[in-house]
């Protein structure tokens, strides 16, 4: 922070100037306004040198050990047009990259154009203290943008311990009580925003000064940390710190602000903005005291937009799973951060005690964790004296029974070649981005779904891995569609060095454990990658006296994926493995009855089993043809993926999900705009069974008990199952409030239904 103003610029009125061109403020209301640093100071006082003393205008080894670990941080900038913006960024740990120890980059979702000073907060879940950094943005390019940095330093945890920031509601619990009546229009009657702030005891606000500088400060409250007053009035406790007061000095000269607001256990994010002033008012500071203590200052906000949306990072991020909390020892001790900062600062200032005194009394074995305890003690002492009751940090809450849990975890990954297979299919081949030699361990025929950051936003596909089970490397095979948005950042941006997640194996599109000695193989285009993946496996055992055909339908003989090895493997082996090319270009597109024909020639062994992948026009007629020839439907396995579409409708504002077991309530998860039913309840720690996360492999279909729903698609469910009131999480979205069953999973009901039938 720059040293305080003594005053700030003012226009010819003698109020603040409005930099930005946002609405103009309305008429002040009743409440007194202290314009001026000495009326703040009055009530503040001045911050300690020593508080002055711990920032730093570099990022250090801490600092970058907390950006390592970090998977979410609050963001306040300015766009191009002067309107003030808070959001929360990242989505997994070590989101933002660290160039040098003065700048830094990250990725910004969407329409976002950051100008000028910036400033983060970067939170590690579980942990109180909080690092700040300030800014201003450097370099763009698309959506990655560069700031440089101008300041750093460690936030006290009175922000996270006032509002119980790591301590979810019960998800088996009421919901949250609905806010009381409000006089007046405006934007706090948005659609879903008085819940909203009824519920958020956690926000960040960003300021601006006059010099150039940004700040985003965390606020906590035991409640609400933001107070409805009208339909476009909201009241901010501004209860005692370390003195800093940097949003108080920033609203004297400049009175634009934005914030964004948490509620613990939810994906989705308030963003809001307007105009700040402050208030000394006691009769509005009292409607605030807590076991009769006020707050010695509040602010007031005259709030121009305010919105609930869904929020990709905070969703990503999973701050509230079982887990996510980082334990002692896992989470860099920013106590000990602090106190190297402040003795850099030291050795900056005339009159301070000698840096190298400081650090020597740092390396003393057992101080730091004596600190610790002093300061957590001193952090429950000062929240007593503002009317708090007991508070202190809590560990992550454990799974509620009742059902399913994460099923593949993501796995960090690097890629370590990009091979070109025809023009418009590349193979990524992947290891652990440890540089660990952890094999990768699936069934042929099984897919992965990769997740990458493309221009700021996840992104889930699922690819069938080509390669054969059991190696440190994966091979997964993207063909390039057009308007794709996976498929075209890895044929155009994916580089040897470049780091991914993938969740799985999934997929029942395999042969099991035990599979059949003679399989027949039908594909086109990039379905022949899980049948590459068969090939290979098959054949690397020497022993298998497998017989394998493969019929394979490609537009063209440079289209055609695999080509030099499948040939190879047929002449190396042919009493094994027999491969027949399509080409439509030449031979026409493959139909009915050259599918017919082929089968009839092959003349398969009667306990023969089929696999078919390709597009759903030509699965169908393979389907349908097998069938025709008589063969039963339990030998006839086939590959459906989904996923990747947008969602074409969303609710405007928040529903409510109820999770049920057999009937048994399990917990209920408030669903943002736009935000997935899988997504909130993770984020509510609900036990929701899932593993692609893109639609393709059922595993998260729940029975819907009530409600309407909409789903992206195409996905994995078929029109039956729809018609049964099955629901994908993954790719499903809240109309209505809705009410769904976890217990029962669509392999359990068609294995009921099958001995249904049977009886």
């Amino acid at each position: 922070m720059r040293q305080p103003r003594r005053s700030g610029p003012q226009d010819p009125a003698g109020a603040p100037r409005h930099p930005d061109p946002q609405s103009p403020r309305r008429p002040p209301a009743a409440p007194h306004r202290l314009t001026t640093v000495e009326q703040v100071e009055a009530t503040l006082g001045r911050p300690a040198p020593m508080i002055m003393l711990k920032q730093i205008d570099a990022l250090d080894e801490g600092c970058r050990a907390v950006l390592a670990r970090c998977p979410v941080a609050a963001f306040g900038y300015r766009d191009g047009a002067g309107v003030s913006r808070t959001t929360f960024i990242g989505g997994r740990p070590g989101f933002t990259r660290v160039h040098s120890p003065t700048r830094i980059s990250f990725t910004l979702p969407g329409p976002a154009d950051p100008r000028g000073p910036v400033s983060f907060f970067f939170l590690l879940p579980g942990v109180g203290e909080i690092l700040r950094v300030n800014g201003t943005v450097g370099a763009r390019k698309g959506a990655a943008t560069t700031v440089e940095i101008t300041e750093a330093y460690v936030h006290c945890a009175q922000a996270v311990l006032r509002s119980g920031l790591w301590r979810p509601r019960d998800p088996a619990g009421p919901p949250a009580e609905a806010p009381g009546e409000f006089p007046g229009d405006g934007p706090l009657r948005g659609p879903g925003v008085a819940a909203f702030l009824a519920a958020a005891p956690f926000l960040a606000l960003s300021t601006w000064d006059s010099s150039g500088g940004s700040d985003t400060s965390p606020r906590g409250d035991r409640g609400a940390a933001a107070r409805i007053l009208d339909g476009r009035t909201l009241v901010v406790p501004d209860r005692r710190g370390n003195r800093r007061a940097d949003t108080l000095h920033n609203l004297l000269c400049d009175d634009g602000l934005s914030l964004a607001a948490l509620v613990p256990g939810r994906g989705g994010v308030l963003h809001l903005r307007g105009r700040g002033t402050i208030t000394d008012d006691p009769d509005l500071l009292a409607t605030m005291a807590l076991r009769g203590t006020p707050p010695h200052l509040a602010l007031l906000i005259d709030v121009e937009d305010a919105e609930v949306t869904a929020n990709d990072a905070v969703t990503r991020a999973r701050l509230w799973a079982p887990g996510a909390h980082l334990g002692r020892g896992k989470a860099p001790d920013l106590l000990a951060i602090a106190g190297e900062h402040l003795a850099a600062g030291t050795s900056r200032a005339a009159g301070g005690p000698p840096a190298f005194l400081l650090r020597a009394l740092g390396a003393v074995p057992g101080l730091n964790r004596l600190l610790r305890l002093a300061m957590d003690r001193a952090y429950r002492s000062g929240l007593r004296k503002e009317g708090y009751e007991e508070v202190a940090p809590a560990p992550a809450r454990a799974v509620p029974s009742g059902g399913g849990g994460e099923v593949s975890p993501a796995r960090a990954v690097r890629v370590v070649e990009v091979r070109r297979e025809t023009p418009s299919a590349v193979t990524l081949v992947l290891a652990d981005a440890d540089g660990g030699d952890g094999v990768f361990d699936f069934l042929p025929g099984q897919f992965f779904t990769l997740v990458a950051e493309v221009e700021g936003r996840e992104v889930r596909r699922a690819y069938s891995a080509s390669s054969a089970p059991g190696s440190s490397r994966l091979d997964v095979t993207v063909k390039h569609i057009e308007g794709g948005r996976f498929s075209g950042h890895a044929h155009r941006s994916l580089r040897a060095g470049d780091v991914l997640a993938v969740r799985g194996p999934s997929g029942s599109f395999h042969a099991g454990g035990r599979p059949p000695a003679e399989v027949v193989l039908i594909a086109a285009g990039s379905g022949v990658t899980p049948m590459m993946s068969m090939i290979r496996a098959r054949l690397a055992v020497r022993t298998d006296r497998c017989r394998i055909s493969l019929l394979y339908s490609s537009r063209g003989p440079d289209e055609v994926i695999f080509a030099d090895e499948l040939a190879r493997r047929a002449a190396d082996d042919p009493d094994r493995l027999s491969v027949t090319q399509v080409l439509t270009g030449r031979d026409g597109r493959l139909d009915a009855a050259g599918v017919r024909r082929w089968v009839t020639e092959l003349a398969p062994a009667a306990d023969a089993h089929y696999y078919v992948c390709g597009p759903q026009p030509l699965t169908d007629t393979v389907l349908a043809t097998l069938a025709g020839l008589g063969i039963a439907d339990d030998r006839v396995h086939h590959e459906r993926f989904g996923g990747g579409a947008d969602p074409a409708t969303t609710a405007t504002e928040p529903r409510t999900m109820a999770v049920e077991a057999d009937g048994h309530p399990v917990g209920t998860a408030p669903v943002g705009p736009g935000a997935t039913l899988l997504d909130a309840g993770l984020a509510a720690g609900l036990p929701m069974p899932y593993s692609c996360t893109v639609g393709a492999c059922g595993d998260c279909a729940v029975r819907l008990r009530a409600g309407e729903v909409t789903q992206d698609g195409p996905n994995c469910l078929t029109a039956g199952q729809r018609a049964a009131g099955w629901a994908l999480t993954c790719v499903g979205r809240p109309l209505t409030d809705v009410t769904v069953d976890i217990a029962v999973s669509l392999d359990e009901d068609a294995a009921a239904a099958g001995d249904s039938a049977d009886a």
